[in-house]
């Protein structure tokens, strides 16, 4: 493997949705599928699922794919604590990991494979995707960065690991808005089945 983890996020209460997100259906899978399919095709990158909420249900629906997964029991404290139950997993060997949130599955292995290029060409330990000025997803956070990840402050969130370095962070340019989407509520899901229905695909972009 390429030494880079992706940490895909999946353990949050789906409470804007009021259903479990990640299992609706999304483009001949389900929202989690997409997201792990739109990983895999990216390359050579193990995979590590965070589960917490619905944890059996999730279970059930990626345990065709080849990844791994581990139970967040504190999932319902936020976001931090899934990519903190994430950096505790990865092996000693991973030398980068690249953080999914699990409700994008818009955003394409052409992306992911931006944001990895970009850090193994820049030299710098965090590197996301930036969209007409915006940051999105997925964020790339080096390993040299383990332990101030697990101390941060539930209140802060993994976004102040790039305001606390800004001489390391990287913007990567891209032309694809679906680094900025994500799916919270009923809106978003139906928004995002009509570009699949107008596109033909997930993503206007995607090649």
């Amino acid at each position: 493997m390429t030494g880079i983890w992706a940490i895909v996020l999946a353990a949050g209460e789906s409470r804007r949705m009021g259903s479990p997100k990640m299992l609706l259906p999304f483009n001949g899978t389900t929202v989690i599928g997409k997201v792990i399919e739109n990983v895999l095709a990216a390359g050579k990158i193990d995979t590590l699922v965070i589960t917490g909420a619905e944890r059996d249900e999730i279970m059930k629906a990626i345990n065709k794919y080849p990844v791994q997964h581990s139970y967040n029991e504190n999932y319902s404290s936020g976001m931090l604590s899934s990519v903190q139950c994430g950096f505790s997993f990865l092996p000693d060997d991973c030398h980068a990991a690249l953080i999914m949130p699990g409700d994008q599955p818009m955003i394409g292995a052409r992306e992911i494979k931006k944001v990895i290029k970009a850090w193994k060409s820049s030299g710098k330990g965090i590197v996301m995707p930036a969209y007409d000025g915006k940051r999105g997803h997925p964020l790339l956070v080096e390993m040299k960065y383990l332990a101030e990840v697990l101390a941060l402050p539930e209140e802060e969130g993994l976004r102040a690991l790039a305001a606390r370095h800004p001489d390391d962070v990287l913007e990567a340019e891209t032309d694809d808005p679906s680094v900025l989407r994500d799916i919270d509520t009923k809106e978003d899901y139906l928004n995002e089945l009509k570009i699949i229905e107008r596109d033909g695909r997930d993503n206007p972009v995607q090649t």
